[in-house]
């Protein structure tokens, strides 16, 4: 079942303009079963009264193959029955460690089993971009749409602590960036932009490496990991509505009230609008 925001409740009050799906701006993608336990029914609650604003579901740290096979399906069903996609999050990384043969496999079950969208990460690994590629270019040629993640943050990923990173270093934001073109130019489906090393586990935040980031790619592409309430309202507050956001799916109402315009922060009161002229 699929909504538009013209069927919600009280519609008579005014919210900003929510294109309807799919949408290339404005892409919210929520976490799935990782902090919470997520099954089916639970999953239906946050569809049938949010759905119309999720675009995309995530699973993390391969959450997946720790479940039933059938309760997967029932999870990717139901997106779909919303019109949401569904992506593995960055497990691939994990299966890497394994060869060829695991990542040939790995790419044919999520297949089989219904993913729209694996994403392709190295947090915790270092490869060559041009394997990187291969990678992209393998998972499209399976039917699916490539994300790879890009970061400015070695060891990026498993909540880290702070003083880690720090020790292990960042990355030049050029480099990411120029990864990030090329993998755009190899046809990926959308960028996910690491939050390690800009907003996450940082003493202080690098908002100059967002700038950069969508000053070269542009709002479409990027997407921006922001599962701290500070951090999502501050992408909307400055970059507005329609930037792309990653967020935990008990913050969606939240995240949406500020799209929306309908409520914020004192900062972000009133503040967020759209213009349909």
């Amino acid at each position: 079942m699929e909504t538009t925001p013209n069927d919600r409740a009280f519609s008579f009050l005014p919210i900003n303009d929510r294109p309807g799906k799919p949408r290339t701006r404005g892409v919210t993608e929520i976490r799935g079963p990782y902090y919470t336990v997520m099954g089916k029914r639970y999953l239906e609650d946050i569809l049938e009264t949010m759905g119309v604003y999720v675009d995309v579901l995530k699973f993390a740290g391969g959450s997946f193959s720790l479940m039933p096979r059938r309760a997967v399906q029932e999870i990717l069903e139901t997106c779909h029955e919303h019109n949401v996609l569904v992506s593995t999050g960055g497990f691939i990384e994990h299966v890497l460690t394994l060869g060829p043969e695991a990542v040939d496999s790995y790419i044919r079950e999520c297949k089989e089993i219904g993913f729209d969208i694996i994403e392709i990460s190295s947090g915790f690994i270092t490869i060559p971009i041009d394997d990187w590629l291969r990678l992209v270019e393998k998972v499209q040629k399976a039917g699916l749409k490539a994300k790879p993640e890009v970061g400015i943050q070695f060891g990026a990923g498993g909540a880290t602590s702070a003083s880690e990173l720090e020790a292990e270093g960042t990355r030049d934001p050029g480099w990411a960036i120029l990864q990030a073109k090329r993998f755009i130019d190899a046809g990926s489906y959308m960028i996910m932009i690491e939050s390690e090393g800009i907003t996450e586990n940082v003493r202080v935040w690098r908002t100059d490496v967002v700038a950069k980031i969508i000053d070269a790619l542009g709002l479409e592409k990027p997407m921006f990991e922001a599962a701290d309430p500070e951090v999502f309202a501050w992408y909307v507050k400055n970059y507005g509505p329609e930037v792309n956001l990653f967020v935990d799916h008990s913050q969606i109402v939240q995240l949406e009230c500020l799209r929306s315009g309908l409520w914020g922060t004192k900062s972000l009161w009133g503040r967020v609008l759209t213009y349909k002229g």
